[in-house]
């Protein structure tokens, strides 16, 4: 098997785990009771991202090849999880939980881009078409989760409302740990170097990085990841309230979208440049959910849709185009601090003050009743959509960049 089908296997599955509990907890919650509660499982994630540096810069990239870090870092997620759903009547211990988890998984995604950074040569190329199995992975999860797991609900109730997504996450997990000992050896790349706070906290990779227009893209990282929040939190629900049925399923079609633009990539790379597919990501954020705002009210279908099938260009566009800029201004010695800082960044400090926000926003609509009305819904939705238009305007601005790779510069590698 080659080296990139595996890496391929690895994405697959480290994105499946991910998409079979995220997309459904929130719907899992309310059915237990801890309806006013559904923001801390989006709270916990990001402090646990927010650690995930700490991890990386420490253990990583000095003392354990990166392939080993991540299979027991799965495997002791794994088991964690199997626990959670027990605890569904203990909302603290529930949520505590959950962050025991998610303190564990969140390091593996900085770990599975660094590695697989390592065993490639062009990252606009080669890393799309490997990262878009993880894409794959998500679609699945959510398809599993809404159709395969209703076979075994019964009394009517919803898969999502059960805690079968939580299991089938934590089963996941166990198998993608003993799989990612078998991936290519990836050496700690800082080995025998001394250990400081500075480059447990990245910060040595951000003075080797740092310039003007790095700092404006980390700045729109974090606060375009507010908005961000929002999604992951508050669209399952959402869609619980105009009536859909597949909820888990349903939001696969983002994903779905997010494969076609994925493979786009390296053609978008070439026609638009680093800068403006970033601009382009962020102008879908505001676009989706100005969709999901006038849809609101009268439950329209084809908007509610449109806008989740603007994930592709949100995610692609941002997240993925941010992850190859920061590896080819990187060089091989700071790869994992520098993604680690990015993860701090984006899933970290933006998706923990955007959780907080959003919770706070979506409980002040909700005051003392059961759900939002569809009025309330549209009225919350209008909140993102300006925050992530700002955060657009304010980017274009400021942002201008070239990011030729200093070890490229020779073949006239360039982008941007």
């Amino acid at each position: 098997m080659g080296t990139k089908t595996r890496l391929g296997i690895m994405m697959f599955l480290q994105f499946f785990v991910w998409g079979a509990w995220y997309t459904s907890i929130a719907v899992y919650m309310t059915a237990e009771g801890m309806g006013g509660l559904t923001h801390w499982p989006f709270t916990v994630n990001p402090i646990a991202a927010i650690a995930a540096p700490f991890f990386l810069g420490l253990v990583a990239d000095r003392y354990f090849s990166t392939e080993k870090v991540l299979g027991v870092l799965h495997i002791l997620g794994g088991l964690v999880l199997l626990t959670v759903p027990q605890f569904s009547g203990a909302p603290v211990v529930f949520v505590l939980l959950l962050l025991l988890y998610n303190l564990c998984f969140m390091p593996t995604l900085g770990l599975a881009n660094s590695l697989a950074f390592h065993h490639i040569a062009d990252q606009e190329k080669q890393f799309p078409l490997i990262r878009v199995f993880g894409t794959i992975g998500w679609i699945v999860a959510g398809l599993f989760v809404s159709l395969v797991l209703r076979m075994f609900v019964t009394g009517g109730s919803l898969p999502e409302q059960t805690p079968l997504p939580l299991y089938t996450a934590a089963v996941t997990s166990l198998v993608l740990g003993l799989y990612s000992f078998s991936l290519p050896h990836t050496p700690p790349p800082a080995v025998g170097e001394r250990v400081s706070v500075r480059s447990i906290l990245g910060l040595d990779a951000l003075k080797a990085l740092g310039s003007r227009p790095f700092y404006v893209f980390l700045g729109a990282s974090l606060l375009i990841s507010i908005p961000l929040a929002a999604y992951y939190n508050f669209t399952q629900l959402f869609l619980e309230a105009t009536g859909f049925q597949n909820i888990a399923g349903t939001q696969t079609l983002g994903q779905m979208s997010e494969v076609i633009f994925m493979l786009l990539m390296p053609v978008f790379f070439i026609r638009l440049g680093v800068k403006w597919m970033l601009v382009a990501g962020m102008g879908a954020w505001a676009l989706r959910y100005v969709f999901f705002a006038l849809a609101a009210p009268s439950g329209v279908f084809w908007m509610i849709i449109v806008g989740i099938l603007l994930h592709g260009i949100c995610y692609d566009f941002f997240f993925v185009t941010g992850q190859i800029y920061v590896d080819k201004k990187s060089t091989a010695a700071i790869r994992g601090q520098a993604q680690g800082m990015l993860v701090l960044v984006t899933y970290g400090l933006g998706m923990l003050i955007g959780a907080q926000a959003a919770g706070n926003l979506f409980n002040a609509f909700l005051g003392d009743a059961g759900a939002l009305t569809l009025g309330q819904w549209q009225q919350f939705w209008f909140v993102p959509a300006a925050f992530a238009a700002v955060i657009m305007v304010g980017f274009a601005l400021l942002f201008n960049d070239r990011v030729d790779r200093p070890r490229a510069e020779a073949t006239g590698d360039k982008a941007g």
